[in-house]
C-alpha cells in the first residue's frame, strides 16, 4: 500500500533501463494493480522481476536455507538476477509467470490471517489442514482468471509461501489472526503492532479483484467478513463449513 509513494519520491534516483527487483507482495486497494504494475504505471516500462517465496528475513539473515523465485516475461533477465542473488544458502528458481507469483505473494497473507484465526479458535491440525489446501484452491481460481499458470501455484510462490506463512512463528498476518481468534479487536491489535501485516489491506484487495473478474473466494470472503464488517470468527467458520457440497476438482 505504500510502493507508490516510494516510488514517486525515489523516481529521481532511477537510471532509465536499470532492471528493478521487486520484494514486494500485496495488491494496491485503489487500483488492484500488482507491484510489477505499480512499478510501471509510476517509472514507465521498466524492465521488472518479481522476487517471492518462503523467505522470512529473520532466518535468511541467519544464513539459513531458502530458496525463491524469481519471475520475468524476459528469460535473460530473470536468469540475470537469478544468477545476482544465489548462493550457497539462497537458492534461486526462475518462472515466466509474473502474474502468478506475484498473486500468490498477495493472497498467502490473506490465507495466512485465516489461518491464525483457526489457531487462536484452537479448530486443531484437520480444520488448518484444509484450509490452506481450499485456501490454495482460491488462490488458483483466480489466477487463472488473470492469466497466471496453474502450475506456479505449486511451486514455491504458492504453496511454499502459503506454508511458511501459515505455519510460522515469525508471521505477522498469523498472528494477526491469532488474536482475532481470541477475540481482540482489529483496531487494538494493529495499534500494539510495530511492523505491518499486509494480508489485512490485502484482504479488502483481494476481495474486490474476485469480484471484478466473477471469482468465488469463500476463505477470502469470511476472512474479509470478520476483519471489515465485525463478524464473529466462529460464524465465519459455521459458513465455510455449511456451504453447498462441491467436487474438490470443479
Amino acid at each position: 500500500q505504500f510502493a507508490r509513494r516510494v516510488l514517486r519520491r525515489l523516481a529521481h534516483h532511477y537510471r532509465r533501463g536499470t532492471p528493478v527487483v521487486s520484494a514486494a507482495k500485496g495488491i494496491e486497494r485503489r487500483t488492484l494493480m500488482r507491484p510489477s504494475e505499480i512499478i510501471r504505471d509510476v517509472w514507465g516500462r521498466v524492465p521488472v522481476v518479481a522476487l517471492s517465496g518462503p523467505s522470512h528475513a529473520e532466518e535468511v539473515a541467519r544464513g539459513l536455507p531458502t530458496t525463491v523465485a524469481v519471475a520475468s516475461r524476459r528469460r535473460e533477465l530473470a536468469e540475470r538476477v537469478q544468477r545476482l542473488f544465489m548462493t550457497e544458502r539462497f537458492r534461486v528458481y526462475t518462472n515466466p509467470d509474473i502474474v502468478g507469483v506475484e498473486l500468490g505473494g498477495a493472497v498467502k497473507n490473506v490465507i495466512a490471517i485465516a489461518a491464525g484465526i483457526c489457531d487462536g479458535l484452537g479448530l486443531g491440525d484437520n480444520a488448518k489442514a484444509a484450509l490452506l489446501t481450499r485456501g490454495l484452491a482460491e488462490m488458483s481460481r483466480l489466477g487463472l482468471a488473470l492469466g497466471a499458470r496453474r502450475h506456479t501455484f505449486a511451486g514455491l510462490a504458492g504453496i511454499g509461501d502459503l506454508i511458511t506463512t501459515c505455519m510460522s512463528p515469525y508471521g505477522r498476518n498469523r498472528a494477526v489472526g491469532i488474536q482475532i481468534g481470541q477475540g481482540h479487536p482489529l483496531a487494538d491489535i494493529l495499534a500494539t503492532m510495530e511492523q505491518v501485516a499486509e494480508g489485512v489491506e490485502t484482504t479488502r484487495s483481494v476481495r474486490a479483484l474476485a469480484r471484478r473478474h466473477a471469482v468465488e473466494m469463500p476463505i477470502t470472503e469470511q476472512c474479509y467478513q470478520v476483519l471489515y464488517r465485525g463478524k464473529d470468527p466462529r460464524r465465519a467458520v459455521e459458513a465455510l463449513m455449511r456451504r453447498a457440497a462441491k467436487d474438490e476438482l470443479a
